[in-house]
């Protein structure tokens, strides 16, 4: 699919405003969709995600924490976490094509999609293909992991130093690192550098204990931090010093953590930033939740950067500020027209899906805020599994209906 931009054309070259989409052939450029009064982005990137974890409400009743990982064993006493055990029961191997496991994960990706994002970042332990298979927008497969140095890799995958080893410097290398306040997590950065795990495809989420020192020698080897702040002002009271990093150009990336923990959904996230950080430019914001995160993620080019010319990753929202980064902000999930990655439409609204050629899938049609959409897959039934398993409606906040 060829996008045109429309006689608008806002100041970045990566956001354009008023679209014609040509859905001619390349004996034909005749068809086309005119779609007015909107701005076209490249889908936004979430990365970093617990897929399985996106339940309500948020965990941690002895808040603050002086590290993340006291929380996890919190966590597991929390109403959230027994609740959803009366759907799965999470029997400590973090494999996740069992049924109830694979629909929670579906359910939190359906939670990315819902909110303009064409890829999300499932951290955990490497699945059989079935399982990326089985997701509405694309959830990387390559990838190395560690939970963190503290707790090590418990929920499965091999020592950090191994995954390192295996990622061969080719794919990111992912840790939980810095989460708290206390000595534990202040020494993390150091045992990181003394084991050689500070590399450049290594993705550092968190990094509140973070000295302003060490953020310059992740800058140096042009490493990545991922930015949770939602999650970090929950959990711990502070986050990471995100002035620093972008004092030293670091690649900073954004992401929500689960619902137990962090943001709704990515756009709750940029609001939370412009609410503590309101001096940070927009369009930083939108550089770390798209270009930033397609090289910390080693994913292809395209799903960073938006080319009008030729691209099958589209997110076509209604104009509601002129200013295309501020109208990100306070985006509502019936705001989204169109949603298309990989070149397969996944979301939006449903006027528009009969007239894309390239919609191939089961589609499941509702409506919210008086609009009827459609969505890939079906994402009711799952909220309807949930709703038997537990003998009550289930409402769940990232969900449009």
């Amino acid at each position: 699919m060829k996008i045109i931009p429309g006689l608008s054309v806002i100041t970045s070259k990566d956001v354009r405003e008023g679209v014609v989409l040509n859905l001619g052939t390349e004996d034909t450029n005749e068809a086309v969709l005119e779609i007015p009064k909107s701005i076209a982005y490249i889908p936004l990137i979430n990365s970093h995600d617990h897929l399985v974890g996106n339940w309500v409400p948020k965990a941690g009743d002895n808040r603050p924490y002086p590290n993340s990982h006291i929380w996890v064993e919190d966590m597991k006493n929390s109403f959230s976490f027994h609740e959803r055990s009366k759907f799965w029961v999470n029997d400590g191997s973090f494999q996740h094509l069992d049924s109830a496991a694979l629909s929670i994960a579906r359910l939190g990706a359906y939670k990315n999609l819902f909110s303009g994002c064409g890829v999300v970042h499932d951290h955990g332990p490497l699945q059989d293909g079935l399982y990326y298979d089985a997701m509405p927008i694309v959830v990387p497969r390559v990838y190395r992991q560690c939970h963190s140095l503290t707790l090590g890799n418990w929920w499965g995958g091999e020592s950090a130093s191994k995954e390192m080893e295996l990622s061969k410097g080719k794919m990111p290398y992912i840790i939980h690192l810095g989460e708290g306040t206390d000595k534990i997590t202040k020494a993390e950065f150091a045992e990181l550098e003394k084991q050689n795990l500070l590399q450049k495809n290594t993705m550092m989420i968190h990094g509140i204990a973070f000295t302003e020192d060490e953020i310059a020698r992740i800058a140096k080897v042009g490493a990545t931090v991922c930015w949770c702040p939602t999650s970090n002002f929950y959990l711990i009271g502070k986050t990471f010093n995100i002035e620093a990093a972008l004092k030293h150009n670091v690649n900073v990336v954004i992401g929500t953590d689960s619902t137990m923990s962090g943001a709704v959904n990515l756009i709750a996230e940029l609001e939370i930033i412009k609410e503590y950080f309101p001096h940070l430019e927009l369009g930083k914001l939108y550089k770390m939740i798209t270009e930033n995160a397609a090289k910390a993620l080693y994913l292809d080019p395209s799903y960073g950067k938006l080319d009008p010319a030729d691209t099958r990753n589209l997110l076509l929202t209604d104009q509601l500020e002129k200013d295309p980064f501020q109208n990100l902000m306070g985006l509502d999930m019936a705001d989204i027209k169109l949603l298309i990655v990989d070149g397969i439409p996944r979301y939006g609204d449903s006027e528009y899906l009969d007239e894309l050629p390239c919609a191939q899938g089961d589609y499941t049609i509702f409506r919210t805020a008086g609009r009827e959409k459609f969505v890939l897959g079906d994402p009711l039934e799952i909220n309807d599994q949930i709703d038997e398993a537990l003998g009550y409606h289930k409402d769940f906040p990232f969900l449009p209906f």
